[in-house]
C-alpha cells in the first residue's frame, strides 16, 4: 500500500503472519533495492525491504548508466507523473500542501519528489548529486522522467545513446528499455522494464 513506510510500521504485517515485507515506497529506514542497480546486495535473512518507487526504479538504472560511463556531477529530474491513489477528485483539503488537495483531473500540479534523494541510497556515488520536482497530469498510467545533468567526461548525446542502447541490450535487459519508436504514454502500459529511454 505504501502507507506504512517505516519498519516499525510494516513490521505489523510480520506480526500479522507475514514471511517479508515489501514497502512500496521510498523508506526512511528498511533497506532500499532497485533492480539493475544494487538488487545484489539483498540478503536473504532481510525481512523488510523497499522497492523504492515507480520514479526512483525509472530513475535509478538510466543515473547509473550514465554515472558508470560518463560520470555525474549534479543533475535535476523532473517528472511527469500519472495521478496516484493520494490525489483528490475534486478539489478539497489536503495533509501535504495546498497544491495537493486540488482536483486530479483537471490540473497539472506542482509537487515534491523524493526519488532523486532515493537514487542516492540506492547507488551511494550520487548521494545529494541529484535534486527533482514532480508535475502530477491526468493520466492515470504511465509517468516521464526527464534527466538533465552535467557530466566529469564530455559526451554527445548520441554517445549517451549508445551507452543505454549497450545496457539495455545486455546486463540491464528486461530493466532499461531503448525505444526510437513514435510511441505516446498509453502504449507502454503493460511493459514490464522500469525504465524506457
Amino acid at each position: 500500500t505504501g502507507v506504512f513506510t517505516d519498519k516499525e510500521k510494516a513490521s505489523a504485517h510480520l506480526k500479522g503472519g507475514a514471511k517479508k515485507v515489501v514497502i512500496s515506497a521510498p523508506s526512511k529506514d528498511a533497506p532500499m533495492f532497485v533492480m539493475g542497480v544494487n538488487e545484489d546486495q539483498y540478503k536473504s535473512d532481510i525481512d523488510i525491504v523497499s522497492n523504492a518507487s515507480c520514479t526512483t526504479s525509472c530513475l535509478a538504472p538510466l543515473a547509473k548508466v550514465i554515472h558508470d560511463k560518463f560520470g555525474i556531477l549534479e543533475g535535476l529530474m523532473t517528472t511527469v507523473h500519472a495521478v496516484t491513489a493520494t490525489q483528490k477528485t475534486v478539489d478539497g483539503p489536503s495533509m501535504k500542501d495546498w497544491r495537493g488537495g486540488r482536483a486530479a483531473g483537471f490540473n497539472i500540479i506542482p509537487s515534491s519528489t523524493g526519488a532523486a534523494k532515493a537514487v542516492g541510497k540506492v547507488l551511494p556515488a550520487l548521494n545529494g548529486k541529484l535534486t527533482g520536482m514532480a508535475f502530477r497530469v491526468p493520466t492515470v498510467d504511465v509517468s516521464v522522467v526527464d534527466l538533465t545533468v552535467r557530466l566529469e567526461k564530455p559526451a554527445t548525446y548520441e554517445e549517451i545513446k549508445a551507452a543505454v542502447k549497450a545496457e539495455s541490450e545486455g546486463r540491464l535487459k528486461g530493466i532499461l528499455g531503448y525505444c526510437e519508436e513514435d510511441l505516446v504514454s498509453t502504449d507502454f502500459i503493460g511493459d514490464n522494464r522500469s525504465s524506457i529511454f
